[in-house]
């Protein structure tokens, strides 16, 4: 099935009454092409072989006839989802409690390693209708016996080609091979290499074949950037951009109600004009927040997705994604609020190094670059700051009666025997204390910088040269160029295997299974080579990380 139906509703696709009224609810009418022809075959019980890009909304094309059929007067977990990545399961797990928000009692869970065991333990054995997991994870729970999979209806596989890029392949199988024999299936992947029609020949039985193209393009009124930055200095970031840009008005989206709220206080504590608009908002106060940006009463709006459907306001300059979307469609509808009736508009997307990929996707989906941002540095945030305040300054003394602040300025003069210069030097440093006219600071501009390097280095783990880091068995006993040996503390006493390790690192550190070296194995410990440059964040989560239910405790091999 290849065709594209444009005239679908999402009232035309047979959802569940409560699934149905959520995507109302949400904002929804017309599917994506994978959704108008992924949806109909999953809720009649077929099984589905979708070939499809993130990014065209195939996680909704899944959960939503999913969740439709579930049984919610049976506790056992119904639904298995398998991604590559922790970031995913999350994301993946979050849409489905989204979507299944009418569902009283509904239990999603994401269980992916890095996370603690016991919490996921504890989750397990209360129960859970949907389990969103990486395959290490989920071997790890299913040798255990605390997932249990007797009772399955459906599996799906999201980014196939990536797991198998990932190492994950013999995985799946296994995994798949521990579910029952009459279930539903679900195989999503942007390219379909012969393991993945392997797997898909074995466990898919007369399947429904969707192939969807994404074609989504973005306007040329619209000068998209981004720029990396790091968690803790993302206000810091907003902050200085809504300084030094010349801002109408600005939208900036954030994924949570909670984030609208605190970053619109922390905003107005800073100075700015803003609001938070979230799904919890009145329409009567969405109304008059709409109609303040179209006089020009206020500047900036946090929103979350949802809030911000219908929101048509022309004179939009600058869309912020602060948080970035989960897909390139939503990354389209944020920023095609601005740029519109004629004008010019600019879109800025903060990304950290994790999300680099999503960042490539963004940008392959759109057909346009999306260039790197430089922030200005604290002497030019400090000249916007001291030209800001003296156009004030100039524009107060035009002001009608000035006598009553003449007359003080004279009498401290006077009984304090001080110049004219020196007086309004102490007025304008009382005027500026709570936002100091001098940025002597300049974290955001060093967290750049690291965030750079750490990208940098992740971006070399995930596509470094394949002949120099792809050999596992170099010819020599030496490190080959560019690998750094590592001890972990799990050897073949403990079942280990270069297997069980691979999928381990690749699950736990993103690093795609050949771009590892060299294993050795010991009784007790064994040592791996990986790329040099790890970055701290990445090594962090390798050291809270599992091989065969034992901390693998990374630490780089003393001897180097």
């Amino acid at each position: 099935m290849s065709a594209e139906n444009n005239t679908v509703t999402f009232a035309d696709l047979g959802l569940a009454p409560n699934i149905s009224a959520t995507v109302t609810s949400l904002g929804y009418t017309m599917p994506t092409p994978i959704q108008a022809q992924a949806i109909p075959a999953l809720l009649a019980g077929k099984d589905l072989l979708g070939q499809a890009q993130t990014g065209t909304g195939k996680t909704a094309a899944f959960a939503l006839p999913l969740l439709s059929n579930l049984d919610m007067y049976d506790r056992a977990t119904q639904v298995l989802v398998m991604v590559p990545t922790r970031e995913l399961a999350m994301q993946v797990a979050d849409a489905f409690k989204e979507y299944g928000s009418g569902i009283d009692g509904l239990r999603v869970l994401a269980i992916y390693g890095g996370q603690s065991m016991v919490a996921q333990l504890q989750s397990l054995k209360r129960g859970a209708h949907i389990v969103v997991g990486t395959p290490g994870r989920v071997m790890d729970h299913i040798r255990r016996k605390t997932l249990k999979l007797n009772d399955l209806r459906a599996a799906v596989l999201d980014e196939a080609d990536e797991m198998l890029k990932m190492g994950f392949i013999d995985d799946i199988q296994w995994i798949l091979d521990c579910t029952p024999a009459e279930k539903q299936v679900a195989l999503f992947s942007a390219t379909m290499p012969a393991p993945i029609k392997a797997v898909a020949q074995k466990h898919l039985k007369n399947q429904t074949e969707v192939r969807i193209h994404n074609k989504t393009r973005t306007v040329d009124t619209i000068d998209q950037k981004y720029w990396f930055v790091e968690g803790l200095h993302k206000l810091d970031a907003l902050s200085r951009l809504l300084e030094v840009e010349s801002v109408d008005a600005a939208i900036v989206f954030v994924r949570t109600k909670t984030a609208t709220l605190e970053i619109a206080e922390k905003l107005e504590a800073r100075g700015f004009n803003c609001a938070a608009l979230n799904g919890d908002v009145s329409q009567p106060l969405r109304e008059r927040v709409v109609s303040r940006l179209k006089d020009g009463s206020l500047q900036i709006v946090i929103a979350t997705d949802v809030a911000a459907r219908g929101l048509d306001v022309d004179k939009i300059s600058h869309v912020i994604n602060y948080d970035i979307p989960n897909d390139s469609e939503s990354y389209v509808h944020r920023i095609g609020r601005t740029g519109r009736a004629g004008r010019t508009g600019t879109a800025i997307l903060f990304v950290s190094p994790r999300e680099q990929k999503m960042l490539r996707i963004i940008e392959k989906a759109t057909r346009q670059p999306i260039t790197e941002l430089t922030l200005p540095t604290a002497q030019e945030l400090t000249e916007k700051r001291i030209q800001a305040f003296k156009a004030k300054v100039v524009r107060s003394i035009s002001k009608p009666d000035m006598s009553f602040y003449t007359r003080i300025v004279q009498e401290v003069m006077q009984e304090n025997d001080l110049s004219a210069d020196a007086v309004a030097a102490a007025l304008c440093m009382i005027a500026q204390k709570e936002k100091p006219l001098q940025v002597k600071d300049d974290r955001v501009a060093k967290s750049k910088r690291n965030s750079r390097e750490d990208s940098g280095a992740q971006h070399r783990m995930r596509n470094g040269d394949r002949e120099r880091t792809g050999s596992r068995r170099p010819r020599n006993g030496h490190n080959e160029p560019g690998m750094v040996t590592y001890r972990i503390e799990v050897g073949r006493n403990h079942g280990a295997n270069p297997g069980c390790i691979v999928a381990a690192i690749a699950e736990n550190a993103g690093i795609e299974g050949r771009h590892i070296g060299k294993i050795k194995l010991f009784d007790k410990h064994s040592m791996v080579d990986l790329p040099d440059g790890m970055p701290r964040n990445i090594f962090k989560q390798l050291q809270r990380a599992y091989v065969n239910n034992r901390p693998m405790k990374i630490c780089m091999h003393s001897s180097m």
